[in-house]
């Protein structure tokens, strides 16, 4: 039976990361033990490589001075892996990678935070040029253990802050937001109702502040009670909008913070008799191809998905040949899509 005891007190650290052969000795156990966990290979007993990786990160992790081979693959990581939303990262990731001779292995964390067991083994044995993370997070620790073994990671309209140095790419949703407000507001409507997404998305919150900010310059309360916070789907903006269209001062208007949510509203006023856009304006955020094919077609804030995946897999691309990014943040501009469902306000 194989016996481990703990990593070493702070005292012993040394000041060069550890070969294989000396983490092996202080965890007490097998070169070829350690060489499992390093490289993501399952049958290792979890508390021996809850181990191993800690006296990794606690050391750090002295790499063959040859950079392993890498599989010539990208990984691309949801959240959650469904609607026109993921597709349209898909594409974008998919055209670079195809440049590069690379394939895209997609899978899906469904709200395991963290990821479920056994997922970073599996990354880290495939080998990945890179992985790229959408609309989500990895922990502290699993960053490390990407980054110990040389596999980059870049995050894709992170839900949190990234941190500078974590590469991330995103878009100005505080500049959406504040070009929805600006369009209705010159349409005349005051009463303007929000279906928001989850309260842990950075791109949500940019968007009510932005929202806000416009607002606030034109000298408008934004109503508590017309603020609704959702979780970006059409179930979710099906059920805000029948509440807030029975209110007895309905909004006159609704920005909806993804399109998805908006489909909901659709829904919700053809079930009371509304008329979009005569008796409710609505906007949505996103700009996916369903958006032009909703009757009226929908007016919403244009994401450029595709483009953010494809810069992206860029940087994945270049970090992976030893290129530092010029830049760890990138963010691209969102623009306003005016068509057939907002409309003045009638008196």
């Amino acid at each position: 039976m194989t016996t481990t005891r703990e990593p070493t007190p702070p005292d012993r650290t040394p000041s060069r990361p550890l070969t294989i052969a000396q983490i092996a000795e202080l965890a007490g156990v097998s070169p070829a033990t350690v060489s499992k966990v390093v490289n993501g290979r399952s049958e290792v007993a979890p508390e021996t490589r809850a181990l191993v990786e800690g006296l990794i990160r606690e050391h750090g992790y002295r790499r063959q001075k040859k950079r392993p081979t890498t599989a010539p693959l990208i990984e691309l990581v949801f959240n959650e892996l469904e609607g026109a939303y993921a597709m349209e990262v898909i594409k974008g990731v998919e055209h670079v990678a195809r440049e590069h001779g690379l394939a895209v292995v997609v899978s899906e964390l469904q709200d395991h935070q963290p990821p479920a067991t056994g997922w970073i083994e599996g990354v880290i044995g495939r080998r990945p040029h890179g992985v790229i993370v959408v609309f989500s997070g990895l922990t502290r620790a699993e960053h490390e253990q990407l980054r110990t073994r040389d596999i980059p990671v870049v995050l894709v309209d992170p839900t949190g802050d990234p941190g500078h140095e974590v590469p991330s790419v995103g878009a100005g949703n505080w500049s959406g937001g504040l070009s929805a407000a600006r369009h209705l507001l010159e349409l005349g409507h005051r009463r303007i109702a929000l279906i928001t997404g989850p309260a842990h998305a950075l791109s949500s919150r940019a968007r009510l502040d932005g929202f806000r900010a416009a607002m606030d310059a034109a000298g408008v309360p934004t109503d508590p009670e017309l603020v609704r916070q959702g979780d970006f789907s059409a179930e979710d903006g099906l059920a805000h909008a029948r509440s807030l269209l029975a209110m007895p001062r309905p909004p006159t208007a609704v920005f909806a913070f993804n399109d998805a949510q908006a489909m909901g509203v659709y829904q919700a006023a053809h079930e009371m008799g509304l008329r979009i856009p005569d008796e409710l304006s609505v906007v949505g955020f996103d700009d996916l191809p369903m958006a032009q094919w909703l009757i009226p077609a929908l007016t919403t804030v244009r994401q450029p998905l595709t483009e953010m995946a494809a810069a992206a897999t860029a940087m994945v691309v270049a970090i992976a040949r030893g290129e530092s990014p010029a830049q760890n943040r990138i963010e691209l501009t969102t623009g306003l899509v005016v068509r057939g469902s907002t409309a003045p306000l009638v008196a």
